[in-house]
């Protein structure tokens, strides 16, 4: 694990939005189980690769290390566990383009919580690539996006600001290990999706699903990020995170044949620019 932790802050948050990008190839590969019996196993298998990371991170101090996390632990943990349900709601009552648009308004929550909370500076690349990303996101879902359900809509933003929220507490409190708060916000996932369950057994297929969704594409997307984060800035973890958007339809077109319309290329290649050109910013900032 401390070769995990010694890679750069924005390295490890591209690669749990890489990870996280799968999210929704494997939701479109399940047969039968509904969004709350997907959360309930996600988050099982979610909670068992957390318990797996601090187990080997800390060995017989676990239980302090929740301890150690302390009210920001707790109250990180909270947060995000309100985003899942939030996003898993948001499914049920509008579209699948409303909610995923919105979901990228994180760019936006980030930037401005960072500046009003934290004191960071928006840096002028920075803010030019908030720009370019979010005109590539629009470009992506523009056509798709409909009027859907209000409801629905306003409960899809309880991702992005929960998970702005997230990060400004990694970024407030930067020595404090946040992963104990995913396995707080996994155990409300499981309790959330167990009660809205008519029935919590599934098949053997959508269970094997459950786990790749759990272990690999949450948990190890969620574990990179918030290690990645307590040493990125807020706007730039953001920029970095929109990666999702963009590779999310590349699987889904290469693995099951969904073709993306024009306007999704040319939008994910804006928001990939913007991306790199984050990238580039760090390099020259090593280098001067």
């Amino acid at each position: 694990m401390n070769v995990v932790k010694n890679l750069p802050g924005p390295l490890l948050v591209f690669m749990g939005a890489c990870s996280l990008s799968f999210g929704g190839l494997i939701v479109k590969s399940f047969e039968g189980s509904t969004l709350w019996q997907i959360l309930f196993w996600r988050s099982i298998f979610f909670i068992l690769v957390v318990s797996v990371y601090l187990i080997i991170t800390y060995k017989k101090k676990v239980f302090k290390s929740f301890y150690d996390s302390g009210i920001p632990g707790f109250f990180g943990g909270f947060i995000l566990s309100i985003g899942f349900c939030g996003y898993v709601f948001s499914m049920y009552n509008t579209t699948v383009a409303n909610a995923n648009f919105i979901i990228q308004t994180q760019t936006i929550f980030l930037a401005i919580f960072g500046y009003i909370f934290l004191k960071e500076k928006i840096s002028a690349v920075t803010l030019i690539s908030i720009i370019l990303a979010i005109s590539g996101i629009v470009l992506m879902l523009g056509n798709s996006l409909s009027a859907g359900d209000m409801i629905g809509n306003i409960g899809a933003f309880a991702m992005p600001i929960s998970f702005a929220i997230l990060i400004l507490v990694v970024r407030k409190y930067p020595k404090v290990d946040m992963v104990p708060a995913q396995f707080i916000a996994g155990i409300f996932a499981v309790i959330i999706g167990y009660l809205l369950s008519n029935k919590i057994m599934v098949s053997t297929h959508d269970i094997f699903l459950g786990f790749l969704a759990g272990f690999f594409q949450v948990g190890f997307g969620f574990i990179f990020i918030t290690i990645g984060a307590s040493r990125t800035p807020s706007a730039m973890v953001g920029i970095i995170m929109l990666t999702e958007a963009v590779l999310g339809p590349l699987w889904a077109w290469l693995f099951i044949s969904e073709t993306p319309p024009l306007m999704v290329l040319i939008g994910g290649t804006i928001v990939i620019f913007a991306v790199l050109l984050q990238f580039y910013t760090i390099y020259e900032k090593k280098h001067i």
